[in-house]
């Protein structure tokens, strides 16, 4: 396969691995609150909505425009979608011996589909490094851990007009 369908395949992959969070992961959170913070259905579907319209317009820009910096971006999304595959999706899985919502379509779609890109990135000889990319997943990381402040964000709007509670996760 070449990167001119590939990205958007990762796309697809990423946007049913939402699709199963936004599904199920709120009332699992509120299951295990011991060791996973919970979130509300609509706050979590509105972040993971968010989340999903930024990837596909990074997609469109990756494949819109090729050599462009924002290739780099791209993979750095995959390396960070890699990482989030193992923590938290497999290493909570493992830790409380059971399922965290997300695992199956990590690990079935994300996982491969992200190697089978960066692969063919590199062997294309896009001049795709590894620091770049690496470099490129870090910031993504940093913007997806920010979903729960986005959750939070938009409990305060869902509860606009009504008394609002104090945000249970520190500071906005």
């Amino acid at each position: 396969m070449n990167l001119a369908g590939l990205p958007w395949v990762f796309t697809a992959a990423v946007l049913l691995h939402n699709a199963e969070e936004a599904l199920f992961l709120p009332s699992w959170s509120r299951r295990v609150r011991r060791w996973y913070r919970p979130v509300g259905n609509a706050e979590f579907r509105f972040a993971a909505l968010v989340v999903s319209v930024a990837f596909v317009a990074l997609t469109l820009a990756a494949t819109s425009l090729p050599g462009a910096e924002v290739q780099y971006v791209f993979a750095g999304y995959v390396v960070a979608m890699l990482a989030n595959a193992l923590v938290p999706h497999l290493a909570i899985t493992i830790a409380l011996r059971e399922y965290m919502p997300g695992t199956a379509t990590a690990w079935l779609l994300v996982v491969p589909l992200g190697y089978l890109y960066l692969w063919t990135a590199v062997s294309d000889s896009t001049s795709l490094t590894c620091a770049r990319s690496f470099g490129s997943a870090l910031w993504w990381r940093c913007v997806c851990s920010q979903q729960y402040r986005l959750c939070s964000f938009s409990a305060g709007v869902s509860q606009a007009g009504t008394s609002m509670q104090p945000n249970p996760w520190g500071r906005m």
